[in-house]
């Protein structure tokens, strides 16, 4: 019997160490010679799950949604007259009149574009995607126009389409996956995938882990979405087209500004008032120039459910408190003092559906003095409830008694002479 058992043990160890040895020799010359693609992210989370499951989770993964594989991303009735009456109401900011704009029936809609601040629909037009001239603001319940003069001029994919959907193809007019997937930030995943793991070093090399690159090129990807301007690669193109994670952003598109004439989207100090406007802030602040990152404040996948609306890895003046310890009562931060930095530093004075609904990131707080120089720039102090219609010249006035530390008063004390001894 111990005979048989040992022979038997043999036998077992001998399969296992066949089936873990026979693994296919796999040229990887031959698959690094291929132009490299995108795979997806079903592919992806075959050997990362976790970081799969998390992703699901975050706004980048809903960004555009199959209104025909999941009729639940549209989350508000597709009701035309509540559209309409809604529309009415803004009829003297209207480039085409009420009646008379497009409203897409529910069965036209083949995607959602966000949901977190304001919904989009994207419907086909002689084969071509556009985003229809609605969108309903989830914060307010209220239906506004959008392009409703030009919508079916401004081709989806051209104007939107890589910052919405992962491999975006203009010239087939064509796109990998909807939403901000894992390909969007880590680079064309068919080589990675391709290759066995028993290739760890080659396969290491074939994507980009934003992780392990410089902080400026890393901070370039999400800037590459996170901004505002125009294609320098392809005419009309709104996003960077051509650009890929690692590269120098710079080179495919050109971000906008007050100075080169945009006074739609950005105020006359150079701060955004327009959304996707975070890199345009953050490159303006001293955090930029310190190192502190996107992904400083900000995770893109993260175990767990996340904890923020934001995607920060604390709810809040919390997060900044990582950081910046707070040390002192004084000045404006006597009357401040529940540390609410986000309310002075990271004031409402940008939109994305409704005017002040997020906030800048240039991480400077404004003073009443500066909307007293030019009253169309914002100021920090405005934004909160409490002083919405103080008078500028009180507020600014009142900051400056507290914000100025009173001499210090009192009997000089004279000098004690110090003697080094052993």
């Amino acid at each position: 019997m111990k005979s048989f058992a040992t022979i038997l043990i043999l036998i077992i160890f001998s399969l296992g160490f066949w089936a873990c040895s026979s693994e296919p020799v796999v040229d990887i010359a031959a698959i690094t010679s291929q132009p490299k693609g995108f795979v997806g992210s079903d592919t992806c989370k075959m050997c990362h799950l976790e970081h799969f499951d998390s992703w699901k989770m975050t706004l980048h993964s809903r960004m555009l949604q199959d209104a025909k594989a999941n009729e639940d991303a549209i989350i508000v009735p597709i009701d035309e007259k509540t559209i309409r009456g809604d529309l009415a109401k803004l009829s003297d900011k209207l480039k085409v009149p009420a009646d008379k704009i497009y409203v897409p029936k529910k069965e036209e809609i083949l995607y959602t574009i966000g949901s977190q601040w304001k919904q989009r629909y994207l419907v086909k037009k002689n084969d071509i995607l556009y985003i229809s001239p609605i969108q309903y603001n989830a914060d307010t319940h209220r239906w506004v126009n959008y392009h409703e003069q030009d919508w079916d001029k401004r081709p989806w994919l051209l104007k939107c389409g890589g910052c919405h959907a992962t491999g975006a193809d203009i010239a087939n007019g064509t796109f990998k996956e909807p939403g901000v997937a894992c390909e969007a930030c880590h680079g064309k995943g068919s080589w990675h995938a391709a290759l066995p793991k028993t290739a760890v070093f080659e396969k290491r090399n074939t994507i980009v882990n934003p992780a392990k690159l410089t902080m400026g090129v890393a901070a370039q990807i999400c800037g590459s979405c996170h901004n505002r301007g125009k294609a320098t690669m392809q005419k009309g193109g709104g996003w960077p087209v051509g650009y890929e994670p690692g590269k120098a952003l710079a080179a495919y598109y050109e971000s906008t500004s007050f100075e080169a004439g945009d006074v739609k989207h950005v105020y006359a100090n150079e701060f955004s008032k327009g959304h996707h406007q975070q890199f345009i802030d953050w490159q303006q602040s001293k955090h930029s120039t310190e190192g502190v990152t996107c992904t400083s404040c900000h995770y893109v996948h993260q175990i767990g459910m996340p904890q923020t609306r934001s995607q920060t890895s604390k709810s809040g003046s919390m997060q900044c408190f990582q950081c910046h310890v707070q040390v002192n009562t004084n000045m404006a931060h006597s009357i401040h003092s529940f540390a609410n930095c986000v309310g002075c530093h990271m004031p409402r004075i940008a939109k994305s559906a409704e005017s002040g609904d997020i906030r800048s990131h240039v991480f400077v707080t404004l003073l009443p003095e500066d909307t007293l120089k030019n009253p169309k720039v914002p100021n920090s102090c405005q934004t909160c409830h409490k002083h919405k219609n103080d008078d500028l010249q009180e507020l600014q006035s009142n900051w400056k008694k507290l914000a100025t530390l009173p001499k210090p008063v009192g009997k000089a004390i004279d000098p004690v002479e110090y003697r080094y001894t052993r």
